[in-house]
């Protein structure tokens, strides 16, 4: 967890910083809001920010929006007014802590923030295999391609790896490929220069840079266009990057993860990702198992989560009852551990007396988990591609692909996510792919079973 303290450290601010890295935090301290900025584009990475309420925090807010640098800011002050902090809410900081600081309440901020409070849990033979590989390899300097399920904890394995490496005392800076435009993304991976482009308006580094010395894990790496994937290549084989609008190469020292949900040998075939960049990424290959495939964990894991979000929520910790056991066993488990994650957090949210029980366990829509062995999002997918497929006679090869792309979201009740791994596409085509629908007046599922849309951007 790094932390950037902006304002002046004399006083109760300054104990705040001593309790922030007694409970882990790696700690910076900067002036003014100007000068923080300042560090965040030379690549001074801060998974928080906690500032001291005299300064603008509506400006840092903004500048940070306008430069895409998404960092949560948490206000801070002494003998501050209830107007003053929600002032500051209002501005743009997610969380207000009174000064003279309380060590539970700033060390309760500090795990909402962190990332990396996820610890492998690994007692199922399937994942312990995997673990052992990971183990073995983690010392190397070897690029590691994660994959599985959405949802199976890539993301999890991958800190897992780097704190196993020795760049462990070094950044780990992961970056989403499929959640940034890609227009914005190589800027993301590679910065910039001052004037590159419109909004350029100072010198940024990217994430290649930010992570020098450490780990850079690029997620869903599938989601990629094919411009570039070339330049990163380049930048894997060389270990030098071109910030965008640059005129020399900047030399960097980074280890290379990746993740995927996607068969990758499929998309080098079907020509949407490079062989030569799939043969570097691949060097090691941790596939996760899914879940179902690793029943021996969703006990361990369910305990988990439920002390967790216990804590988390100032609730009592309750263990959960052998009925409420049987239902997480004897379940599918689709969303794999993101979906028990979620259920479990529900469940500690909904829990009455000393236990929790099977009438806690419940889908989001607030059916009862235990109500029916559910046969899962895939089944329900794969039977409906069964049926189109059957009634394609007839039809030309764009009707034909639109049916079945319609009828596998409609059965995955509208997840984007769960319809492309079924159709073994990614889910920027399938995004595409809906909006073009909509704009010619077909009806699209939308997330979460709730209605069609025909019009407008795809979610």
């Amino acid at each position: 967890m790094r932390v950037l303290i902006i304002g002046n450290l004399g006083g109760q601010l300054g104990e705040a910083t001593k309790i922030a890295m007694n409970n882990g935090a790696k700690v910076a301290h900067v002036e003014s809001v100007e000068t923080a900025m300042e560090a965040l584009r030379a690549g001074q990475g801060a998974d928080l920010l906690m500032v001291d309420i005299g300064n603008d925090i509506g400006s840092l807010a903004s500048a940070l929006k306008k430069e895409r640098i998404h960092v949560p800011i948490v206000a801070c002050g002494v003998s501050a007014t209830p107007a003053a902090a929600a002032a500051a809410i209002r501005a743009g900081a997610k969380e207000f802590i009174p000064l003279p600081p309380d060590t539970d309440l700033i060390a309760a901020v500090l795990a909402a923030v962190a990332d990396d409070e996820r610890p492998m849990i690994a007692r199922d033979p399937a994942i312990r295999q995997v673990v052992a590989l990971a183990d073995q390899i983690a010392s190397s300097n070897a690029s590691i391609l994660i994959t599985g399920e959405s949802g199976s904890g890539k993301e999890v394995m991958a800190r897992y790896v780097h704190e196993k490496s020795k760049r462990a005392g070094k950044a780990f800076i992961s970056i989403n490929c499929a959640a940034i435009p890609e227009n914005l993304l190589e800027s993301e991976l590679f910065g910039h220069e001052k004037g590159a482009f419109t909004g350029a308006i100072a010198r940024r580094i990217g994430k290649f840079e930010e992570a020098d010395g450490g780990t850079l894990l690029l997620d869903e790496i599938s989601e990629m266009d094919a411009r570039l994937q070339a330049k990163l290549l380049r930048a894997i084989q060389e270990r030098e990057i071109d910030r965008v609008g640059g005129s020399r190469p900047v030399k960097v020292d980074i280890r290379i993860l990746a993740t995927s949900n996607r068969n990758l040998t499929e998309a080098v075939r079907d020509g949407s990702f490079r062989e030569d960049l799939l043969f570097r990424l691949n060097v090691v290959n941790l596939k996760l198992p899914p879940l179902r495939d690793r029943p021996g964990d969703i006990a361990a894991l369910a305990d988990h989560f439920a002390t967790r979000y216990a804590a988390a929520n100032g609730v009592p910790a309750r263990p959960i009852s052998e009925p409420a056991r049987h239902v997480l066993l004897n379940r599918e488990w689709p969303g794999n551990v993101r979906e028990l994650e979620n259920a479990m957090h529900r469940a500690v949210l909904l829990a009455k007396g000393d236990e929790i029980g099977p009438d806690a366990l419940r889908a989001p829509d607030g059916t009862k988990l235990g109500d029916a062995a559910p046969r899962g999002v895939v089944a329900n997918a794969a039977e409906a591609a069964q049926v189109s497929t059957q009634r394609a006679v007839g039809l030309t090869v764009a009707q034909v692909e639109q049916d079945l792309i319609l009828d596998t979201l409609s059965h995955c009740l509208g997840n984007r996510t769960h319809a492309a791994n079924i159709l073994g596409i990614s889910i920027r085509t399938l995004r595409n792919k809906l909006k073009i629908y909509a704009d010619h007046g077909v009806s699209v599922p939308m997330p979460g079973g709730c209605g069609n849309l025909n019009v407008g951007a795809i979610a």
